[in-house]
């Protein structure tokens, strides 16, 4: 059977995960250069895909006009007269089920999220790296015929920054750090209060770009830039777009198990990330990371992390998990990497 020369690939969702798929499509445009890519995710996350050679966005309306089972199909009819070969949903969820459905008769691939072995590491029974979630992403290329190699990444040079956007970093001496404090989950973020102590050290010699949304979020960043030096919050002041050229004219970034991280990994970055009741074997830190960037709770003080694989589970007293990493340690980090 001959390999498909044009992929339908399906991936709604989260921002992280999203990012995720970046470094993979890359290594397989550039080792694959005749290879056809379409990809189906939602509209805010085309510009992940703007520097990607022969990939395509087709954004998904969920909320409207693709919304429940008979968007679905109207969906499928507007993708099939982009004549695909083949499926790749590389996010196995109920919706991309469906959707699948009505692909009849074309060959279809999907994840395989390895939920037995996720399982028995957040209940205790094993603890080692499993595959990471890029490796996992590759694997269903691999089924198509497109092996990838993952180990010698090519990334974008830095964008060219408007003059709006370089006012952010304000002394030029510095190199410049960007910080995501926030994550989905409290569970998964370094207590604000040592975060401000990170922030407050690091400004001294780095200037510093705060990121993150929503209004509690912007109302804490503020504070952050307010009382320090070298800080600018871009919180709620920048587009994804912006945000991507900022991150990629930074010299690293530290951030939680969150997004951003997985942003700044597919924009070539340094990443820093600390992880608290979350843990790097479940295969979810960022890309061409080595494991020394990747800070980790006190497992000795909280044993069983890893509680769950999104940090939506965990004991009362493990909320705050992430804290047992030391500021001091945080910043000796930073100071060592970038």
């Amino acid at each position: 059977m001959p390999k498909p020369k044009h992929i339908l690939v399906i991936r709604f969702s989260a921002m992280g995960d999203v990012a995720m798929t970046i470094p993979v499509l890359r290594a397989l445009t550039q080792q694959y250069p005749e290879l056809k890519i379409t990809v189906l995710t939602k509209e805010f996350f085309k510009p992940f895909f703007r520097d990607l050679e022969n990939v395509v966005v087709f954004s998904a309306d969920l909320k409207g006009r693709h919304k429940g089972v008979l968007g679905l199909y109207k969906l499928s009819k507007e993708l099939k007269t982009l004549q695909f070969d083949a499926v790749t949903d590389i996010h196995n969820v109920l919706r991309s089920k469906i959707l699948k459905i009505f692909f009849f008769g074309k060959k279809v691939v999907q994840l395989d999220k390895g939920r037995s072995e996720k399982k028995a590491l957040t209940t205790g029974k094993l603890f080692r790296q499993l595959k990471t979630t890029h490796q996992r992403y590759a694997d269903v290329f691999e089924a198509l015929g497109y092996p990838i190699d993952l180990f010698h990444p090519m990334f974008p040079k830095p964008s060219q920054l408007s003059a709006r956007l370089s006012a952010f970093i304000s002394n030029k001496t510095f190199k410049t750090l960007a910080i995501a404090p926030f994550a989905a989950h409290q569970s998964k973020m370094y207590p604000l209060i040592q975060m401000e102590a990170v922030i407050s050290e690091l400004s001294k010699n780095y200037n510093i770009i705060l990121f993150g949304g929503g209004d509690k979020e912007i109302e804490v960043l503020n504070q952050f830039e307010i009382k320090n030096k070298n800080v600018y919050s871009v919180a709620g002041k920048l587009n994804l777009e912006d945000e991507l050229d900022l991150i990629s004219n930074t010299d690293g970034m530290l951030s939680m198990d969150s997004g951003n991280a997985h942003i700044a990994a597919m924009l070539g970055k340094k990443v820093i990330t600390i992880w608290g009741v979350t843990h790097p074997y479940a295969g979810f830190a960022p890309f061409n990371q080595p494991d020394d960037y990747a800070l980790l709770a006190d497992r000795e003080q909280f044993p069983l992390i890893p509680t769950s694989i999104y940090g939506n589970k965990y004991p009362e007293n493990y909320i705050n998990a992430a804290g047992s990493v030391l500021a001091d340690r945080i910043v000796t980090k930073v100071q060592s990497v970038i």
